[in-house]
């Protein structure tokens, strides 16, 4: 029996996974037991978690293996300082003793970090992956295809920014990349630091952003910013930018080019103009996707195509790729971003050491992505004891039949069952769940319970045997990783006047009989529920749906703004009585928020730093 880790850490969204005879035991993300938002540390508690959940000791693994390459990392910042003089010189010069230390050793801070987990580690156990290589292992090993295109597209890895590559059988073959600083990744991140939204978080934000504003800056971009060629390739013109010398990734040129300065969160407000350029932007990255898939797709006779690095995460431009019919079927790794390259580079040292063969189904291999922390009923119970908690303790089958009850009336749910989620969307174990059909439904989750945005759109949860029903959409879609449209049958005209509405004022257009989940341009991220990999969420949607002709809830993350996904039964609590939820369920405990005591309200919202 072998036993692998895969870890990623050191930039962001760190993480680790168990590989056991190739199938995934356990996967966690950092962020989850520290309660930092994207904590970039080494996964310490995750690998603690894995390693108690799975009963075995450090030093019991056959190997351990990280998701890049740290000196040649190091390499290319290194390069990319000293060759931008003299500002890129000297911003490395103040910041020499963090590179040294974080970066040109990070192979002995990796080797003295997991001494610490067990003085006696054996250092020969450690490998490396190469970044781009994790992810296009992350994307095609546990797809349910024999034979792929993987196109990985990123912020950086090492070097790589994008890349092609193609997986048959237990092997992954690198065609060709494109290399920093010219990053789609990157450019995503500069527009989304632009629009005063936190880099490497708020990235979704100017996705969800998009449909408000009108796309008049995309040739602008086009003609100044990004050379696109016609089989996808592009450049960045560097002069637009500055994260190759200093600690900003825009400079003045930029700003001249739109006309205004980047916006201060902390001060303005978001514009009709900060909409057309989040629009512009998306529309730009879907120009470049669908050049680029169209070009592989054509030069290589293979139908299936899988997808990671961050940008797959971009669930817009996912949709266009299926609208476009390109592949005949598609694939997303989950946790795209660097949390799947612990996958990625445990799932690569198997088959290149390990295994010389890999049986596919029709399934993919990540479990409905249920690999991180669950709690028996005996640890909820002494947790909700110990808080002062009032509850009612009932079988399944009355859970179910209160709550989808308790959701046709309007009430607002924290669901938390089971394992929990592994990448950033809560999937049926970790979510606050509401009625799709309540048109104040958006609104009030977004200002009352997650203390954001009101713009922010939310995902429908559907039983996968209605998809076609409701959306236009003919595959699974178990993450959330695919819009569509709702269908025609299901939306509602709008008037003269709705239609001249522009910006923010299309939130409250009621566009369909599902308007809670409904974007302005009558799209959805939908997450298909299967009975196979969450019989309980999916009995649940199944009861609201006898009860209201509805097979469909409103699924978001069970967290607030900046918060990570709550992970136990106590963050849970703590996010329930600090916010406007009606009704916590954790497993078979009912919590009610009118029969609890006031004294454990919290000051909540505060906790976290906002993103």
């Amino acid at each position: 029996m072998s036993k692998i880790l895969g870890i990623s850490a050191y930039y962001h969204d760190s993480a680790a996974c168990l590989l056991i005879d190739g199938k995934i035991a356990s996967a966690a993300q950092e962020e989850r037991f520290t309660r930092i938002k994207h904590d970039e540390n080494f996964p310490l508690n995750a690998i603690n978690f894995i390693l108690s959940e799975n009963k075995l000791n450090l030093d019991e693994l056959d190997e351990i293996v990280f998701y890049e390459k740290p000196f040649i990392k190091f390499e290319r910042l290194l390069e990319t300082y000293l060759s931008e003089t003299p500002l890129g010189f000297s911003f490395f010069f103040k910041s020499l003793p963090i590179w040294i230390k974080e970066k040109l050793f990070q192979k002995k801070l990796l080797i003295d970090s997991l001494k610490k987990i067990d003085r006696n580690f054996n250092k020969k156990k450690l490998k490396f992956s190469e970044h781009h290589f994790s992810h296009a292992s992350s994307a095609f090993f546990p797809s349910p295809y024999k034979e792929a295109i993987i196109l990985t597209i990123d912020g950086v890895g090492e070097w790589s920014t994008t890349s092609l590559a193609i997986g048959k059988n237990n092997k992954i073959e690198l065609i060709k990349e494109i290399n920093f600083p010219h990053s789609l990744g990157l450019l995503y991140s500069a527009f989304t630091y632009y629009l005063g939204f936190k880099v490497n978080s708020g990235e979704y934000k100017v996705m969800g952003l998009a449909p408000y504003g009108s796309p008049k800056y995309s040739d602008l971009i086009l003609n100044n910013i990004v050379d696109l060629k016609e089989d996808g390739s592009f450049r960045l013109n560097m002069n637009y930018f500055n994260y190759t010398k200093g600690l900003t990734m825009t400079n003045d040129k930029f700003n001249s080019l739109f006309k205004f300065k980047n916006r201060n969160q902390n001060n303005e407000k978001l514009s009709q103009f900060h909409m057309d350029v989040a629009a512009s932007l998306q529309k730009v990255l879907e120009i470049i996707i669908l050049k680029l898939t169209k070009d592989i797709a054509n030069k290589y006779n293979i139908k299936n195509l899988c997808l990671a690095g961050g940008v797959a995460l971009n669930c817009v431009a996912n949709g266009k790729i299926l609208k476009e019919n390109i592949f005949e079927n598609v694939w997303v790794q989950p946790a795209s971003g660097d949390a799947g390259g612990a996958i990625g580079a445990a799932f690569a040292l198997w088959f290149d050491k390990y295994s010389s063969s890999r049986v596919v189904n029709n399934q993919d291999t990540m479990q409905g992505s249920y690999l991180g922390p669950s709690f028996n009923n005996e640890q909820i119970r002494g947790t909700l004891d110990k808080i002062g908690v009032k509850y009612k303790a009932l079988d399944t089958a009355n859970v179910i039949s209160i709550i989808a009850e308790e959701l046709s009336k309007g009430k607002a749910i924290g669901w938390f069952q089971g394992k929990m989620e592994f990448g950033p969307r809560a999937l049926g174990n970790r979510s606050i769940l509401a009625d799709p059909r309540n048109e104040f439904m958006q609104k009030n989750l977004n200002l009352k319970v997650k203390f954001r945005e009101s713009f922010r759109p939310f995902a429908p949860a559907i039983i996968r045997e209605e998809l076609e029903n409701w959306f236009d959409l003919q595959i699974d879609s178990p993450y959330m990783l695919f819009v569509s449209n709702v269908l025609k049958k299901h939306c509602l005209e709008m008037s003269k006047f709705e239609k001249e509405l522009f910006g923010i004022d299309k939130l409250n257009i009621r566009r369909s009989k599902i308007p809670a989940i409904t974007h302005v341009d009558y799209s959805a991220r939908i997450q298909t529920v299967h009975r196979e990999t969450n019989e309980k969420f999916y009995s649940l949607i199944k009861e609201f749906y006898r009860i209201t002709n509805c097979p469909i809830l409103v699924n978001t993350s069970f967290n607030i703004r900046g918060e990570p996904i709550v992970c136990t039964p106590e963050d849970a609590y703590r996010c329930f009585m600090g916010t406007n939820l009606d009704i916590l369920v954790i497993e078979n405990f009912i919590i009610f928020k009118q029969d609890q005591v006031s004294e454990l309200n919290v000051n909540y919202k505060n906790q976290f730093e906002l993103d």
